[in-house]
């Protein structure tokens, strides 16, 4: 008897805390709008913050299942990377029959492109004067990248790699850029 009136206090205390916390959670979430929209018409006059624009998850799949479908109509077997701003990964897809190296090399390719804010294919001719670039650790200096730009700016980068070649993987990545950007 000791024991299941034990139990049943410590259960009713986990339920009363979960309670509490999910409550608190939920009021939190439940923010009213005008209270975002007060915060961020605050924050859009602040001098040390800036803003800037990043692709969405939606807008990043789009991006690459275009990319796949280009090059399914040409028959060929690539990956894709489409990485954001600053280098992280928002979405990769490996096409059927996509080659191992090609995954690690779409999202080098996309991290490269957007980092200079260019297409991979100009930055590999770079490589001519400038050799120690390619150490730069993340890069990849092959034809296959192209930046996502808004205004001028580099927002997003996609990289595909797995075709017969550099052009034609950069073929596929401009596919991908124009299926977002029209």
């Amino acid at each position: 008897m000791k024991k299941t009136k034990k139990a049943l206090i410590g259960t009713a205390a986990a339920v009363a805390v979960t309670a509490g916390v999910f409550g608190t959670v939920s009021a939190n979430a439940a923010a009213p709008a005008a209270e975002t929209r007060a915060a961020v018409a605050r924050d859009v006059g602040n001098r040390d913050l800036q803003q800037s624009t990043h692709l969405t998850v939606d807008a990043a799949t789009r991006a690459a299942e275009a990319t796949l479908k280009a090059a399914e109509k040409e028959n060929q077997r690539v990956s894709v990377a489409v990485v954001d701003r600053n280098g992280n990964t928002i979405v990769t897809l490996r096409g059927d029959g996509a080659g191992p190296q090609s995954y690690e090399s779409a999202e080098r390719k996309a991290f490269t492109a957007v980092s200079w804010n260019a297409p991979t294919s100009e930055l590999a001719k770079r490589l001519e004067q400038a050799p120690n670039l390619k150490d730069i650790p993340g890069t990849l200096f092959l034809a296959g990248g192209a930046p996502v730009q808004a205004k001028g700016a580099p927002i997003a980068g996609i990289g595909v790699a797995g075709a017969p070649s550099g052009d034609l993987d950069e073929k596929f990545a401009r596919a991908g850029v124009a299926a977002i950007t029209r």
